[in-house]
């Protein structure tokens, strides 16, 4: 006999999800860990081991997605490919985000960034540290590591949001397609003038790395992977800024912990990005008839990977829904895995964890949340703060 009970998979509704994800996170994982949720077209897959699984075999579950909303908005770049023509691309882009380039070229630069922002406000005793540092930080920083030298700081948030929400239209909503495609015709401009100058006057940026390689990319090619690197690469670190100090403002023996030890910092991102990931959700593709978590996919299924779900298993991490730097056991998987594993990892770590925390819990005395403007947050395939109201003495 057939069951007509309603699926609560089919009664998921986009806005609930922005507005918190983690409850119906943690009944999918307990009722239906691969999910087909009608609202995001697709398979939510939200146990940790499955996503550790499904990323082992890049072969069955492809990056290399049909009618990919990124590839929409941004062209098709590296993160939408799989085998030797993603690794061709990566190769060409990865040298300048490697640790010990960080360390050498980055490190001190995003000090001083990090300095100027601050030495803006802090006179004043208050300000919104999501749109006046966290936002501006990344973005700076970003535009430095590409090799948009022009670029401002106002552009590059911009572009990034308009391309994060491009990515994640899937409501089909014409005002975010149009601001997408404006943001990207734009990056293409920036991009042309950046490649023109770089192909003559050869430095340490991604793009010059991807003009310059031994297979060097093409205009195209470079154009659409600067745009994923704006898209992703500006609001991880962006989030993992707010959310961690939000944590440490939230949680006294957390800011103990650091005051005694600055070297708990690093401890403070990782759990940061475990607690919220940046990239709460990112599409895959089956490529052949595949089991995963005990439903049976053919080929062309969609997934959704959920990250921010598989971050809060509870057979995984115990009270994952609480901040806690002291965990230890299976590692989060916020930076993904597999041959797409985050490529600017050491950069957010660097700029983060080396630089951005410790430079406001060290230059803002008394630091602490405002007594009148709420902390407000939403998203869940990109989820992160949208304020960060704070005051310190003066």
């Amino acid at each position: 006999m057939t069951s007509t009970r309603p699926c609560f998979a089919d009664t998921i509704d986009l806005g609930e999800l922005y507005a918190d994800p983690y409850p119906a996170f943690r009944r999918l994982r307990e009722e239906s860990p691969v999910a087909w949720v009608p609202a995001a077209n697709r398979y939510l897959v939200t146990r940790y081991d499955d996503i550790v699984s499904l990323e082992r075999r890049p072969e069955i579950f492809r990056a290399n997605e049909d009618n990919s909303l990124m590839t929409r908005v941004m062209g098709h770049t590296l993160l939408r490919k799989d085998g030797a023509e993603h690794r061709r691309e990566r190769t060409a882009a990865e040298p300048p985000l490697r640790p010990r380039a960080v360390t050498a070229n980055w490190l001190p630069r995003f000090q001083r960034n990090a300095d100027d922002l601050v030495d803006g406000f802090r006179e004043r005793g208050r300000a919104d540290l999501f749109t006046e540092f966290a936002g501006p930080l990344a973005a700076r920083n970003l535009a430095m590591v590409l090799g948009l030298h022009e670029a401002r700081d106002a552009d590059m948030q911009r572009w990034s949001q308009s391309l994060m929400d491009g990515g994640g239209n899937y409501a089909d909503d014409s005002e975010v397609w149009r601001r997408s495609d404006a943001a990207a015709a734009e990056i293409d401009d920036a991009v042309g003038a950046a490649v023109a100058h770089l192909r003559g006057h050869p430095d340490d940026t991604v793009i010059s790395s991807m003009v310059h390689a031994a297979d060097p990319l093409t205009l195209d090619e470079i154009r659409a992977n600067v745009k994923v690197f704006i898209g992703g690469g500006l609001n991880e670190p962006r989030d993992s800024i707010s959310v961690a100090t939000w944590a440490v403002l939230t949680h006294p023996e957390v800011r103990a912990a650091v005051a005694a030890d600055p070297a708990k910092w690093r401890a403070v991102f990782e759990e940061a990005i475990r607690w919220i990931a940046p990239i709460g959700m990112y599409p895959r593709q089956v490529a052949e008839r595949v089991e995963l978590g005990g439903v049976v996919l053919e080929p062309g299924a969609r997934l959704g990977i959920c990250l921010g779900s598989g971050n809060r298993d509870e057979t995984v991490f115990d009270r994952p829904d609480e901040f806690d730097i002291t965990r230890t056991g299976k590692p989060h998987i916020a930076f993904g895995g597999g041959p797409h594993f985050c490529m600017g990892t050491w950069v957010a770590r660097a700029q983060v964890a080396q630089v951005a925390l410790p430079t406001l819990f060290g230059r803002l005395p008394g630091l602490r949340l405002s007594d009148t403007d709420p902390v407000r947050l939403g998203g869940w395939v990109f989820r992160g703060l949208l304020t960060l109201p704070v005051e310190w003495t003066v």
